[in-house]
């Protein structure tokens, strides 16, 4: 909670609002908290935002401006008692409420000493630059500290461009809608340089101009900051939970990124140029999708008012470097001995099933194994994000469609299925079975499409066979169980289990097949397993793959058709 305090007439009138939240806007607008006039007055002209750090103001006038202690600034705080904010002919103090849990005199997080520091490490910058860190400066070293500065002036730098930029674009009527995207591009990109231009004297000289306009561009007509991510390949997922909060995964580990959007409409706009090409749509009535981006990355977007802290965006990078069975042994994935298998069960028309948790890389490993498929095979790919790329010649691509405006013109994963029968498939690769198209695909290969592939999400191969059960159910099928169990013990022949375990690391636990039914139960035989037997002083799981001695049924039939098989590996 938090109190400000409206001057006017040169101190005769002052005016008190409280604000029992923790954000309020100061503008021309009836939504604003504090509701001001003028011609110099957006409708929505500053942002005031109390964190545990002490309380910032933000200018979103996009050109009006707001000054503190009589200088322009962008973005202001930590705020002390004794600083003037200025908009138009009406000047504010901001202060704790009595009775909180703060100083009445200072804010948490904003004493003299830090922002002290602050100040002499940017005293050549005309505004007095704090930060965001406020308070917690004083626990960092003078190097991270200086760091930290860096990096908030070039964020607020840009934030400034950025906003200069669409108040360019605002008063020429620039029409975004028919440019193409080099077009545009190029415009944003002219008016990137008469912006920083008119800007020249104002921006310190430790400023690179260069990052600064390249930030700016990635902003208005890019993904923004995550272009650095999406271009860094140790970065296997990015995770957007609000505008200022990115997290990354690298080496199977989650880090806390020091980048950040402008604001949550940089984050919409970001999404928006993801899903458009693609037909789809995101907005209130629609607010969740999935997408890609062109090198075939997974994206999910998830907006208010369902994300309550703002747009939220997950993308699952796709690897710029095609990976093969090679690169598995290498990672520690697989060992030779199971490559060899899964090689000859895809060549050999086993129907199989990759299973794991989310992030485990069971579309990664879907892939590598479709590239077992020979070169003379039709394969038809179905998923709902078009993820997968395969080296064979004759591949046809389907993907789900999601529904129109009007809720109306939905193709789902299912019906994609019923259809490639008709396509004269050799083989068929689902992207991953969530629901009733589990029926449709066992009744494949159950009628002559061997060497299907699919992925399920389930824990261990047991859990396959539970969850596929559940899947065919949700067809809508009134099908006995046992009916359902001998339809999955007949059509799938073998189930690759792989996790991600507590070190980072995905490894392929099982390599099971299914050998038919004894009563009502499916019977399962692991083939290959991983034992883990600790962990070493980095941390790093310790394991071993093993054999478990079991003989594949489709080997013995094999050898009895005088195939040349590989017997030792099951030693």
């Amino acid at each position: 909670m938090f109190e400000v305090v409206v001057i006017t007439d040169n101190g005769a009138n002052v005016e008190r609002v409280r604000c029992t939240l923790r954000h309020c806007t100061i503008g021309k607008s009836r939504d604003n908290l504090v509701q001001i006039r003028g011609w110099r007055v957006a409708q929505v002209h500053c942002k005031v935002e109390l964190t545990d750090k002490g309380l910032y103001v933000e200018d979103v006038s996009e050109g009006s401006g707001v000054s503190v202690n009589g200088n322009k600034v962008p973005f202001y705080g930590p705020i002390r008692s004794s600083d003037v904010i200025s908009i138009g002919s009406y000047d504010f103090r901001l202060g704790a409420v009595e009775g909180s849990n703060q100083d009445s005199g200072k804010l948490a997080g904003s004493s003299e000493e830090p922002v002290a520091a602050v100040q002499k490490v940017a005293s050549d910058e005309e505004w007095s630059m704090q930060t965001y860190i406020g308070g917690a400066l004083g626990s960092k070293t003078a190097e991270d500290r200086v760091g930290e500065i860096e990096r908030q002036r070039m964020f607020m730098w840009r934030n400034r461009i950025h906003q200069e930029v669409l108040r360019m674009m605002d008063l020429k009527r620039t029409d975004v809608g028919s440019m193409d995207e080099l077009e545009l591009k190029q415009k944003v990109e002219g008016m990137i340089d008469d912006a920083l231009e008119g800007m020249a004297k104002e921006i310190p000289d430790n400023i690179d101009i260069a990052d600064l306009k390249t930030s700016v561009l990635n902003e208005a007509v890019g993904l923004g900051p995550l272009e650095a991510l999406l271009e860094d390949d140790e970065v296997t997922e990015i995770m957007v939970n609000a505008f200022d909060d990115i997290y990354v995964e690298k080496k199977g580990r989650l880090i806390r990124s020091d980048i950040a959007f402008s604001s949550d409409s940089a984050v919409m706009s970001a999404i928006e140029r993801i899903v458009s090409p693609l037909g789809r749509r995101i907005d209130e009535s629609s607010p969740m999708v999935d997408a890609r981006l062109p090198d075939g990355s997974r994206v999910n977007a998830i907006i208010p008012p369902l994300a309550l802290r703002g747009p939220t965006l997950t993308i699952r990078k796709f690897s710029k470097k095609k990976l093969n069975v090679d690169d598995l042994i290498g990672f520690g994935t697989i060992n030779q001995a199971m490559a060899h298998f899964l090689q000859m069960a895809v060549e050999q028309h086993c129907n199989i099933v990759i299973s794991g948790g989310t992030g485990s890389g069971k579309t990664t490993l879907l892939n590598i194994m479709s590239n077992f498929i020979p070169v003379t095979e039709r394969i038809i790919t179905i998923e709902d994000a078009a993820e997968l790329k395969l080296a064979q010649p004759h591949v046809v691509s389907l993907e789900s469609r999601p529904a129109n405006l009007e809720g109306k013109g939905a193709i789902p994963i299912r019906d994609l299925v019923k259809n490639c029968l008709r396509m004269r498939p050799d083989r068929i690769v689902v992207g991953e079975c969530r629901g009733g198209e589990a029926l449709d695909m066992l009744t494949a290969m159950n009628t002559g499409h061997d060497g299907s592939l699919t992925t399920v999400h389930a824990n261990t191969p047991r859990d396959v066979v539970s969850r596929l059960e559940v899947m065919v159910m949700m067809a809508g099928m009134d099908l006995p169980a046992r009916a359902i169990r001998e339809q999955i013990a007949s059509a799938v022949h073998v189930i690759v289990q792989q996790s991600r375990l507590a070190d980072g690391s995905r490894k392929i636990t099982h390599i099971s097949e299914i050998t038919g039914m004894e009563g009502d139960t499916v019977q399962l035989n692991d083939i290959f397993v991983y034992r883990q037997e600790g962990f070493d002083e980095e941390g790093k799981v310790v394991g071993q793959y093993m054999p478990t001695g079991q003989v594949p049924h489709f080997y013995e039939s094999l050898r009895a058709r005088g195939v040349i098989v590989d017997m030792s590996i099951f030693g």
